[in-house]
């Protein structure tokens, strides 16, 4: 994706999240001089490959695993401290150097015990689907004005006062929610003692750092997490996430102009999966769907719940191209498809009997429209030790061709494995 006139490039999932994102940037991290993560928390999570080893990353960067590559996040994350540090020990334990690698904005805002009680109170009454990490809250006090930020751990009294008039809002919700638990200032100001040294080692200011890297001519990777169909304002609302995940929001999350970005680079699944309530609308049937389950491995890499799973829906991507601005595409996942016999691709949808080529506001219209399936067959073959579009079955390349063309987007890599070398660069 890098070359003369390319130094800054957008990472954004294309779909629901989970397409696959953390081992492409994983990939492209190994030529980028700075990996970015610009928005979402702990909630996602990547998994990523490295021979023998599996790594799963919740905040870090994945270009934290190639050893010349600097990591940051953005301000436009909100940050679990405890679980940062321990993903920084975790890779540390496991050989991979962290100090002086990994940045973190001092603008971030901190994701803090409280929240996630509120998190998983209000997923009890109100049935959304969330991960119970406290992102949602922590983005309500962020633009409510009232968050925490980690450059105001640098003054520890603030930072104390701050937790306190959190906590007690926090308690006030609880007990509206008519929820048991409560938090605690003494476990609050336990674990800020505890972990604000490590945090502030690696504060800045990432936006000037990033916009330092641009103008020198480095490589840069900005990734975002969770998908399009997640965003906030263009996703399927209010099953969605917190924050903007369209490549809008890699510029403000990571604190540099729309005009420095050259590229974005949109990750697909050669299916469709999502994580809890909302509509998918190419929903494969059970018997299918387990198996696509099952083949795909498809277990959340953060909560392990099961993912759902249906077909290609280029009405979706169509969408994801249109509200990112996308200039290539990532396919991943090939291979799982490989003994489907016939494999369906939904080119449009109707609504009560009216033709439908676009992904409606209303998430309860999305739920009623009916996919219009093309149906491609399939090449019942491995494609996993392919390592060029040669090596792939006709009946593969056709079904690539046939997403090119239906998306009208180029695709840059397809992916037929788990590890770094089951990536097929396409152009």
């Amino acid at each position: 994706m890098f070359g003369p006139k390319r130094h800054c490039v957008v990472v954004v999932g294309a779909q629901w999240g989970d397409e696959g994102k953390g081992k492409i940037v994983d990939v492209l991290a190994e030529s980028a001089d700075l990996v970015v993560r610009y928005q979402g928390g702990a909630n996602a999570g990547h998994t990523v490959v490295n021979g023998n080893d599996e790594f799963i990353l919740h905040q870090i960067p994945s270009g934290i695993l190639h050893p010349t590559t600097r990591c940051a996040i953005g301000n436009g994350v909100v940050l679990d401290p405890e679980t940062l540090v321990a993903e920084m020990e975790e890779l540390e334990r496991r050989g991979i150097a962290v100090g002086g690698r990994l940045l973190v904005s001092d603008r971030a805002h901190i994701v803090l015990p409280y929240h996630k009680l509120i998190d998983r109170a209000s997923e009890r009454k109100q049935k959304i689907g969330t991960t119970g990490r406290g992102i949602g809250p922590a983005y309500e006090d962020k633009y409510g004005r009232r968050g925490i930020r980690v450059g105001d751990l640098r003054d520890s009294s603030r930072a104390r006062a701050l937790v306190a008039e959190g906590i007690a809002r926090a308690n006030r919700i609880l007990q509206l929610l008519d929820d048991t638990e409560s938090a605690s200032e003494a476990d609050h100001f336990a674990l800020l003692e505890r972990l604000s040294p490590r945090l502030l080692s690696c504060a800045t200011d990432v936006g000037r750092v990033v916009y330092d890297a641009v103008q020198q001519g480095k490589r840069v990777l900005l990734e975002g997490a969770q998908g399009a169909l997640l965003d906030v304002d263009h996703g399927t609302y209010p099953y969605v996430t917190s924050s903007n995940t369209t490549a809008g929001g890699a510029a403000v999350g990571a604190g540099i102009g729309p005009t420095a970005i050259d590229a974005v680079l949109g990750v697909v699944k050669a299916y469709a999966t999502r994580v809890g309530n909302g509509p998918l609308p190419t929903e494969a049937d059970p018997e299918l769907e387990e198996k696509l389950r099952r083949i795909g491995d498809e277990f959340g890499a953060t909560t392990g719940r099961p993912r759902r799973c249906g077909w290609f829906d280029a009405v979706v991507a169509r969408y994801a191209v249109r509200v990112n601005g996308l200039t290539h595409l990532a396919v991943t996942k090939l291979d799982v498809l490989d003994t489907i016999e016939q494999i369906p691709i939904a080119v449009g949808y109707t609504l009560d009997g009216a033709p439908l080529d676009d992904v409606p506001a209303g998430t309860d219209t999305l739920g009623r429209a009916q996919p219009i399936y093309e149906t491609l067959e399939g090449w019942c073959r491995p494609t996993s030790g392919a390592r060029k579009l040669a090596d792939l079955p006709p009946q593969a390349r056709a079904y690539l061709d046939r997403i090119e063309d239906l998306v009208q987007t180029p695709i840059a890599y397809v992916s037929v494995g788990s590890r770094r070398d089951q990536i097929i660069g396409v152009r």
